[in-house]
Protein backbone atom coordinates (compact mmCIF):
# COMPACT_ATOMS: atom_id res chain seq x y z
CA UNK A 1 0.00 0.00 0.00
CA UNK A 2 1.51 3.32 -1.08
CA UNK A 3 1.49 6.43 1.06
CA UNK A 4 -1.32 8.08 -0.93
CA UNK A 5 -3.52 5.00 -0.69
CA UNK A 6 -2.84 4.71 3.01
CA UNK A 7 -3.73 8.35 3.67
CA UNK A 8 -6.85 8.13 1.51
CA UNK A 9 -8.07 5.01 3.25
CA UNK A 10 -7.30 6.49 6.65
CA UNK A 11 -9.29 9.64 5.87
CA UNK A 12 -12.22 7.55 4.64
CA UNK A 13 -12.28 5.51 7.83
CA UNK A 14 -12.03 8.64 9.97
CA UNK A 15 -14.92 10.24 8.10
CA UNK A 16 -17.07 7.12 8.32
CA UNK A 17 -16.43 6.77 12.04
CA UNK A 18 -17.26 10.40 12.79
CA UNK A 19 -20.45 10.25 10.74
CA UNK A 20 -21.49 6.95 12.29
CA UNK A 21 -20.92 8.03 15.89
CA UNK A 22 -22.61 11.38 15.25
CA UNK A 23 -25.73 9.70 13.84
CA UNK A 24 -25.82 7.40 16.86
CA UNK A 25 -25.46 10.41 19.15
CA UNK A 26 -28.30 12.29 17.43
CA UNK A 27 -30.63 9.30 17.79
CA UNK A 28 -29.57 8.97 21.42
CA UNK A 29 -30.33 12.61 22.22
CA UNK A 30 -33.70 12.30 20.47
CA UNK A 31 -34.49 9.37 22.76
CA UNK A 32 -33.39 11.34 25.82
CA UNK A 33 -35.70 14.20 24.80
CA UNK A 34 -38.65 11.82 24.52
CA UNK A 35 -37.79 10.32 27.90
CA UNK A 36 -37.71 13.76 29.54
CA UNK A 37 -41.13 14.55 28.05
CA UNK A 38 -42.47 11.31 29.51
CA UNK A 39 -40.95 12.15 32.90
CA UNK A 40 -42.64 15.56 32.96
CA UNK A 41 -46.02 14.09 32.02
CA UNK A 42 -45.66 11.36 34.66
CA UNK A 43 -44.78 13.98 37.27
CA UNK A 44 -48.20 15.52 36.64
CA UNK A 45 -49.84 12.15 37.30
CA UNK A 46 -47.90 11.83 40.55
CA UNK A 47 -49.03 15.28 41.70
CA UNK A 48 -52.63 14.40 40.80
CA UNK A 49 -52.36 11.21 42.82
CA UNK A 50 -51.11 13.24 45.77
CA UNK A 51 -53.99 15.70 45.50
CA UNK A 52 -56.58 12.96 44.97
CA UNK A 53 -55.37 11.02 47.99
CA UNK A 54 -55.66 14.12 50.17
CA UNK A 55 -59.14 14.78 48.83
CA UNK A 56 -60.13 11.16 49.28
CA UNK A 57 -59.40 11.27 52.99
CA UNK A 58 -60.21 14.86 53.87
CA UNK A 59 -62.40 16.29 51.13
CA UNK A 60 -60.69 19.69 51.15
CA UNK A 61 -60.04 20.50 47.48
CA UNK A 62 -58.87 24.03 48.19
CA UNK A 63 -56.22 23.07 50.73
CA UNK A 64 -52.63 22.60 49.62
CA UNK A 65 -50.66 19.53 50.61
CA UNK A 66 -48.53 21.56 53.04
CA UNK A 67 -51.73 22.86 54.66
CA UNK A 68 -52.99 19.33 55.17
CA UNK A 69 -49.88 17.94 56.82
CA UNK A 70 -49.58 20.96 59.12
CA UNK A 71 -52.88 20.17 60.84
CA UNK A 72 -53.88 17.13 62.90
CA UNK A 73 -56.22 14.83 60.94
CA UNK A 74 -58.91 15.18 63.62
CA UNK A 75 -59.19 18.90 62.84
CA UNK A 76 -59.58 18.27 59.12
CA UNK A 77 -62.43 15.77 59.26
CA UNK A 78 -65.89 17.14 58.72
CA UNK A 79 -67.91 17.25 61.89
CA UNK A 80 -71.13 15.20 61.92
CA UNK A 81 -74.44 17.03 61.69
CA UNK A 82 -75.82 17.73 65.14
CA UNK A 83 -79.14 15.91 64.80
CA UNK A 84 -79.92 16.35 68.51
CA UNK A 85 -80.56 20.04 67.87
CA UNK A 86 -84.28 20.76 67.38
CA UNK A 87 -83.44 23.50 64.90
CA UNK A 88 -81.19 21.25 62.79
CA UNK A 89 -83.70 18.43 63.03
CA UNK A 90 -86.45 20.66 61.64
CA UNK A 91 -84.24 21.75 58.75
CA UNK A 92 -83.45 18.14 57.90
CA UNK A 93 -87.09 17.14 57.98
CA UNK A 94 -88.25 20.09 55.87
CA UNK A 95 -85.47 19.63 53.30
CA UNK A 96 -84.99 15.90 53.35
CA UNK A 97 -83.83 14.52 50.01
CA UNK A 98 -82.23 11.27 48.99
CA UNK A 99 -78.93 13.08 48.50
CA UNK A 100 -79.02 14.70 51.95
CA UNK A 101 -80.05 11.44 53.58
CA UNK A 102 -77.21 9.61 51.86
CA UNK A 103 -74.80 12.35 52.93
CA UNK A 104 -75.77 12.02 56.59
CA UNK A 105 -75.77 8.21 56.55
CA UNK A 106 -72.30 8.12 54.99
CA UNK A 107 -70.87 10.14 57.85
CA UNK A 108 -71.11 13.52 56.15
CA UNK A 109 -69.06 12.43 53.16
CA UNK A 110 -69.96 13.74 49.73
CA UNK A 111 -70.37 10.58 47.66
CA UNK A 112 -69.79 12.46 44.40
CA UNK A 113 -66.54 13.89 45.72
CA UNK A 114 -65.43 10.47 46.90
CA UNK A 115 -66.22 9.00 43.48
CA UNK A 116 -64.26 11.75 41.74
CA UNK A 117 -61.30 11.19 44.04
CA UNK A 118 -61.40 7.45 43.43
CA UNK A 119 -61.42 7.97 39.67
CA UNK A 120 -58.57 10.47 39.96
CA UNK A 121 -56.52 7.97 41.97
CA UNK A 122 -57.16 5.24 39.41
CA UNK A 123 -56.37 7.52 36.46
CA UNK A 124 -53.15 8.72 38.08
CA UNK A 125 -51.92 5.21 38.86
CA UNK A 126 -52.85 4.07 35.36
CA UNK A 127 -50.93 7.00 33.87
CA UNK A 128 -47.87 6.26 35.99
CA UNK A 129 -47.95 2.57 35.07
CA UNK A 130 -48.20 3.49 31.40
CA UNK A 131 -45.22 5.80 31.89
CA UNK A 132 -43.11 2.92 33.18
CA UNK A 133 -43.94 0.82 30.11
CA UNK A 134 -43.10 3.60 27.65
CA UNK A 135 -39.98 4.68 29.56
CA UNK A 136 -38.71 1.11 29.71
CA UNK A 137 -39.14 0.79 25.94
CA UNK A 138 -37.20 4.01 25.37
CA UNK A 139 -34.46 2.87 27.74
CA UNK A 140 -34.14 -0.34 25.75
CA UNK A 141 -33.58 1.73 22.59
CA UNK A 142 -31.05 3.92 24.41
CA UNK A 143 -29.21 0.85 25.64
CA UNK A 144 -28.91 -0.44 22.07
CA UNK A 145 -27.55 2.93 20.93
CA UNK A 146 -25.04 2.88 23.79
CA UNK A 147 -23.88 -0.55 22.65
CA UNK A 148 -23.72 0.70 19.04
CA UNK A 149 -21.46 3.58 20.09
CA UNK A 150 -19.13 1.24 21.96
CA UNK A 151 -19.09 -1.11 18.97
CA UNK A 152 -18.25 1.76 16.61
CA UNK A 153 -15.23 2.68 18.74
CA UNK A 154 -14.11 -0.94 18.91
CA UNK A 155 -14.49 -1.38 15.15
CA UNK A 156 -12.54 1.80 14.47
CA UNK A 157 -9.73 0.63 16.72
CA UNK A 158 -9.52 -2.68 14.89
CA UNK A 159 -9.52 -0.93 11.50
CA UNK A 160 -6.75 1.36 12.66
CA UNK A 161 -4.68 -1.64 13.69
CA UNK A 162 -5.45 -3.40 10.43
CA UNK A 163 -4.34 -0.41 8.37
CA UNK A 164 -1.08 -0.28 10.29
CA UNK A 165 -0.47 -3.96 9.66
CA UNK A 166 -1.24 -3.65 5.96
CA UNK A 167 1.15 -0.78 5.48
CA UNK A 168 4.71 -1.69 4.48
CA UNK A 169 7.74 -1.24 6.68
CA UNK A 170 8.91 1.56 4.42
CA UNK A 171 5.59 3.32 4.74
CA UNK A 172 5.71 3.05 8.52
CA UNK A 173 9.15 4.64 8.46
CA UNK A 174 7.97 7.50 6.23
CA UNK A 175 4.91 8.19 8.31
CA UNK A 176 6.40 7.49 11.73
CA UNK A 177 6.86 11.16 12.54
CA UNK A 178 3.26 11.94 11.58
CA UNK A 179 1.95 9.02 13.61
CA UNK A 180 3.75 10.32 16.67
CA UNK A 181 1.89 13.60 16.31
CA UNK A 182 -1.50 12.17 15.31
CA UNK A 183 -3.80 10.26 17.64
CA UNK A 184 -5.63 7.15 16.52
CA UNK A 185 -8.90 8.13 14.85
CA UNK A 186 -10.72 5.98 17.41
CA UNK A 187 -9.35 8.33 20.08
CA UNK A 188 -10.13 11.67 18.45
CA UNK A 189 -11.80 14.16 20.83
CA UNK A 190 -15.10 14.33 18.92
CA UNK A 191 -15.42 10.57 18.73
CA UNK A 192 -14.46 9.77 22.31
CA UNK A 193 -16.60 12.60 23.70
CA UNK A 194 -19.71 11.36 21.92
CA UNK A 195 -19.15 7.81 23.13
CA UNK A 196 -18.37 8.90 26.69
CA UNK A 197 -21.37 11.21 26.98
CA UNK A 198 -23.68 8.50 25.64
CA UNK A 199 -22.45 5.97 28.21
CA UNK A 200 -22.63 8.39 31.16
CA UNK A 201 -26.05 9.83 30.29
CA UNK A 202 -27.52 6.38 29.77
CA UNK A 203 -26.28 5.30 33.20
CA UNK A 204 -27.88 8.36 34.80
CA UNK A 205 -31.31 8.03 33.18
CA UNK A 206 -31.32 4.29 33.90
CA UNK A 207 -30.82 4.94 37.61
CA UNK A 208 -33.50 7.62 37.50
CA UNK A 209 -35.94 5.16 35.94
CA UNK A 210 -35.22 2.57 38.64
CA UNK A 211 -36.08 5.22 41.24
CA UNK A 212 -39.32 6.09 39.43
CA UNK A 213 -40.28 2.43 39.20
CA UNK A 214 -39.83 1.97 42.96
CA UNK A 215 -41.95 5.06 43.62
CA UNK A 216 -44.81 3.94 41.39
CA UNK A 217 -44.77 0.37 42.75
CA UNK A 218 -45.04 1.67 46.32
CA UNK A 219 -48.07 3.93 45.76
CA UNK A 220 -51.31 2.89 47.46
CA UNK A 221 -54.02 4.24 49.74
CA UNK A 222 -51.68 3.39 52.62
CA UNK A 223 -48.93 5.70 51.34
CA UNK A 224 -48.29 8.36 53.97
CA UNK A 225 -48.35 12.05 53.15
CA UNK A 226 -44.71 12.38 54.16
CA UNK A 227 -43.78 9.64 51.71
CA UNK A 228 -45.78 11.28 48.92
CA UNK A 229 -44.15 14.61 49.59
CA UNK A 230 -40.72 12.97 49.33
CA UNK A 231 -41.69 11.08 46.16
CA UNK A 232 -42.87 14.19 44.33
CA UNK A 233 -39.74 16.08 45.36
CA UNK A 234 -37.40 13.28 44.24
CA UNK A 235 -39.25 12.88 40.93
CA UNK A 236 -38.82 16.57 40.15
CA UNK A 237 -35.20 16.81 41.34
CA UNK A 238 -33.97 13.74 39.40
CA UNK A 239 -31.09 13.15 41.86
CA UNK A 240 -29.24 10.73 39.56
CA UNK A 241 -29.19 13.13 36.60
CA UNK A 242 -26.43 15.76 36.63
CA UNK A 243 -27.44 18.93 34.80
CA UNK A 244 -23.83 19.77 33.95
CA UNK A 245 -23.41 16.54 32.00
CA UNK A 246 -26.79 16.97 30.29
CA UNK A 247 -25.81 20.49 29.22
CA UNK A 248 -22.58 19.09 27.81
CA UNK A 249 -24.60 16.57 25.82
CA UNK A 250 -26.75 19.32 24.32
CA UNK A 251 -23.65 21.33 23.40
CA UNK A 252 -22.32 18.33 21.48
CA UNK A 253 -25.37 18.31 19.25
CA UNK A 254 -25.52 22.06 18.56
Amino acid sequence: MCLLEFKTREMEVRSELKQNIYEIFKDFITGITKLEELDNAANTFLLRFQQALCTFFFGFYWWTFSDLISYPPALLKRSPILTSSKFIESILKNNETRRLKSYVESGCINIDDAALSTRALHTSLSGLSDHLIKAQSLLSDLEHLTDDAALAIDTATKLSTQLDEESSDDLRQVTSDEENETVSFAQEPEVTEYATVIAVVYSMVKQNYVMQEKIVRSLSLKTSFDELDTYTMMWSLRPFVEDQIMNRAWKCIY
